[in-house]
């Protein structure tokens, strides 16, 4: 009988190992057919080995070269005890007290296979859409109460319906994919693990603002993901879910993918625009939006690469079911990603509202070194340092709105107590002076500035300039520089005296 094993082939996961892993038990003297499915998001497991036995998968964690004889003697093979076995995945309490929409089929399936896809929910969301007006689709949206994941936490839906309005001959989708914050790889991760859920995202975006062309503007440090969305593009395409025709519905769309060239700042909306037309990637002054005025001067819905993959399961579920997800206006669920110094790195998936400390401690079950933890960054390089005493605070957007904090795009990254705060709020500025595009004074000159405020110990001055910055900047990069050091300031005052 043959024996199906999973071994993930993610970006992490590989750089872990998972391909030599994948030779070493395929030379096993067994029948053996090795599935190369994504991650389920626990990096601290990877390379996760999965046998399927008549109890379900079995997973073991992480494996090396060096483990796999062993595990082979041990009898892995059909789900035997080793000090590796995690159990039944589906048990494994980082995986099983999860809230998973977005990510159902990560670490479940073959990325490229479209079948697996279509048998776990995939393209039921687009069959429902292609049942309904632009403006019915619009409205699903709207009820859904999604709000953009990329940072900003703008309603989708108030976005979508100004596209739809516009008048224009021709009208586009962009995906924001130049995931750039320290600590985040949700985006990665979806794209890399279930490509086809961001197609069918951006394929219903389509539909409901009638575009009829997408772009995914891809960071150019994810040549896996590149690979992995072509592949899945093709395959769409071959299968009628993209193309002048979807599914004999006489509707067009089209997608392709663009690289960067590596400039954090193309991460914001019109600078990414810029960039995909052939430009330098600086911001452009608002207004016009680019909901009017966007991609080659025609709307544009520009989204990032969690909202457009939340929009498929709000056409298949509802857009109650979805909306019953989350507290106050935050509704639905986040992907947050745990890093740095945790002992459990990886993606969590859940509704909003539950708090930073939970996060951390059940699910990162603390820090790496075993250290006490002094901070988390939220939101990343330009997100607010919170201190412990500060975890008890929900995660969602009027929460940390309210702490003067940011939820970003959900990556929270841990420092334990040998972390100087001084040297991060320095980190904030230095990093905004490389990576600012030098359009505005405030974030091209201020950051400069900033950090050799520092350096010399006026912090005075270093906090009225982060007030000049923060209402001077041309967009959220010198705006947001501020954020990290005087938060560092307000909380660990003795760092800054060293």
């Amino acid at each position: 009988m043959t024996i199906t094993i999973y071994i993930p082939r993610d970006t992490a996961s590989i750089s872990l190992g998972a391909d030599d892993v994948a030779k070493k038990i395929a030379e096993l003297p067994e029948d053996i057919k090795i599935v190369r499915n994504g991650t389920w998001g626990m990096t601290y497991l990877e390379p996760l080995v999965e046998v399927e036995t008549e109890k379900g998968r079995v997973a073991y964690g992480p494996v090396t070269v060096s483990d796999v004889d062993g595990l082979y003697k041990a009898g892995f093979l059909s789900g035997a005890d080793h000090p590796l076995c995690q159990g039944l995945t589906q048990e494994i309490d980082y995986l099983k007290n999860q809230e998973r929409l977005t990510y159902a089929r990560c670490g479940l399936i073959d990325p490229l296979s479209i079948e697996d896809y279509k048998n776990n929910g995939g393209y039921a969301g687009l069959k429902n859409a292609l049942e309904k007006s632009s403006q019915e689709i619009v409205d699903d949206v709207t009820t859904s109460g999604l709000r953009g994941r990329g940072g900003a936490a703008f309603p989708t839906g108030i976005k979508w319906n100004t596209v739809l309005a516009a008048e224009a001959d021709q009208k586009y989708i962009c995906c924001n994919a130049d995931e750039g914050d320290s600590g985040t790889f949700s985006d990665r991760i979806l794209m890399e693990c279930d490509p086809f859920c961001l197609i069918e995202g951006m394929t219903i975006a389509g539909l409901a603002v009638n575009a009829t062309m997408g772009y995914i503007y891809l960071r150019s440090e994810y040549p896996l993901a590149k690979e992995i969305l072509n592949d899945a593009i093709r395959i769409a395409g071959q299968n009628g879910y993209l193309g002048s025709d979807i599914q004999g519905s006489g509707k067009e769309f089209n997608i392709e993918v663009r690289i960067g060239a590596g400039s954090y700042v193309c991460g914001e909306e019109t600078a990414m625009l810029e960039s995909l037309e052939g430009k330098r990637g600086m911001v452009r002054a608002k207004p016009p939006l680019p909901a009017h005025v966007g991609l080659f001067g025609k709307p544009t819905v520009i989204n990032n690469v969690l909202t457009l993959g939340s929009v498929p399961v709000i056409m298949e579920k509802g857009a109650d079911y979805y909306k019953d997800f989350g507290i106050g206006k935050s509704r639905g669920t986040i992907a947050f990603q745990l890093a740095g110094n945790v002992k459990c790195g990886g993606l969590i998936e859940k509704a909003f509202g539950i708090t930073l400390g939970d996060m951390i401690n059940e699910f990162g079950s603390g820090t790496f070194t075993g250290k006490n933890i002094k901070a988390v960054q939220v939101g990343g390089p330009l997100g607010a340092y919170i201190p412990p005493e500060q975890f008890d605070m929900p995660l969602d957007y009027e929460a940390f709105q309210e702490a003067h904090a940011v939820l970003g795009h959900g990556g929270i990254v841990v420092f334990d107590e040998t972390a100087n705060m001084k040297d991060q709020a320095k980190f904030a500025f230095d990093f905004c002076a490389i990576e600012s595009c030098g359009k505005c004074t405030p974030c091209r000159i201020g950051s400069t500035r900033g950090s050799e405020l520092i350096e010399r110990g006026d912090f005075k001055l270093m906090m009225e300039l982060c007030d000049l910055m923060d209402t001077s900047s041309l967009c959220a990069m010198g705006g947001m520089t501020p954020i990290p050091a005087k938060s560092a300031f307000e909380h660990w005052p003795e760092d800054f005296k060293k």
